[in-house]
């Protein structure tokens, strides 16, 4: 079979770059002006495998109903809800001039083994999880769910046109998952309980939503997904030029840091106060304003009960620049605060995604901000 390559062009790019547009790729932090974005699909979603990792991440009669339904697709009920909200979503976001990218449609029922254990999949609802932009670089994670393991097919057609458009793309080891990863006697811990983990230190793991970006400086948090080997493994990646800060979390079932630890813009951070002890945040912020999250308003509806992740995803709204941000409609506390605070907030309906796992920022990748690369500390 004949591959036709493009010739190599060597180029010297400085450090601080910006790209033009044209499909680049270029995203330094969660806040310069948005022009380019993955949007997840919900397209043939699967109820993920009963599994450790899952049903102990998620709220308890959610774990209860996916021991009962592991495999099944959602039901067609579910989906359209859910597809009509992210539907007005993508048209919000293409009003506001932003490019609006998507996965392939993928066949997530298919079954899949290793040499050590198999599974069928997921969906692919939320890039964010996956991948982790650093500027011109494509990062792949190594999950631990096992019902994502091929969840990276369904990007490979934008992949490799960002690649061929000047984009690195790269990938942490692939994890084997096999059981020594996980703590099969896991049991959620208590209030008074020193936090404990579903995923073990056998091999680095870590979804990229563990990880908020500040240009030079990131911030992560340590939790089911995420191990301290998956945390050095991307600080010996990223090298010198960048440092990576621990967050320490109060969460229970701790899962994604955009649930609790939100920069906004240059010297502004949003923190949810029962999952972060703000007088035990990195020295680093302390010239930073900590806001502090309202709690989450009550919401009502099946869709509610049946949502994979916590009240506080209120808080995993998008930046589109250093003002606007896209906030749920329900959180009229929150857009209330975000105008107290002096941003734009966008109201979108988006509580019927919360079953196939996230929010605003969970259901995007920014691949594309106009801007450059800075320290903010």
């Amino acid at each position: 079979m004949d591959i036709q390559v493009k010739p190599a062009v060597t180029v010297s790019l400085p450090p601080d770059r910006t790209f033009e547009s044209g499909h680049r790729v270029n995203s330094w932090n969660e806040w310069d002006p948005l022009e380019e974005v993955i949007v997840g699909r919900l397209d043939g979603a699967v109820i993920p495998p009963s599994h450790v990792s899952v049903t102990a991440n998620v709220p308890r009669f959610t774990a209860k109903l996916h021991r009962l339904f592991a495999g099944r697709h959602y039901p067609k009920w579910m989906i359209n809800r859910a597809q009509k909200e992210l539907d007005a979503f993508i048209r919000l976001l293409e009003g506001e001039g932003v490019i609006v990218r998507r996965p392939d449609i993928v066949n997530h029922r298919a079954r899949f083994r290793t040499l050590s254990w198999s599974s069928r999949g997921f969906c692919v609802s939320c890039p964010r999880d996956g991948y982790l932009v650093i500027g011109d670089e494509i990062i792949e994670t190594p999950m631990c769910w096992r019902s994502r393991y091929f969840e990276g097919d369904a990007y490979r057609t934008l992949f490799k046109e960002y690649f061929r458009n000047g984009a690195r793309w790269s990938s942490a080891p692939r994890p084997q998952l096999t059981d020594e990863l996980f703590d099969y006697d896991y049991q959620i811990p208590g209030t008074d309980e020193p936090l404990r983990y579903i995923v073990t230190e056998f091999e680095p793991v870590f979804d990229a939503a563990d990880f908020a970006r500040c240009g030079r400086e990131l911030f992560v948090t340590r939790s089911n997904v995420t191990n301290r080997a998956g945390i050095e493994w991307l600080r010996r990646h990223l090298g010198d030029g960048f440092r990576i800060h621990e967050i320490e979390t109060r969460c229970r079932q701790p899962m994604h840091i955009d649930a609790s630890f939100n920069p906004l813009c240059p010297g502004k951070v949003l923190v949810n106060p029962d999952h972060i002890d703000v007088s035990r945040l990195p020295p680093i912020l302390k010239n930073w304003d900590v806001l502090i999250a309202p709690r989450p308003d009550p919401v009502e509806g099946v869709m509610s009960k049946l949502s994979m992740c916590s009240p506080w995803t209120s808080i995993n709204t998008l930046m589109l620049d250093e003002k606007r941000v896209i906030v749920d409609t329900s959180q009229v506390s929150l857009i209330k605060a975000f105008k107290d605070w002096g941003f734009q907030p966008i109201p979108c309906a988006f509580l019927g995604y919360g079953p196939f796992g996230g929010a605003f920022h969970c259901a995007t990748l920014d691949v594309r901000r106009l801007g450059i690369l800075q320290s903010y500390f």
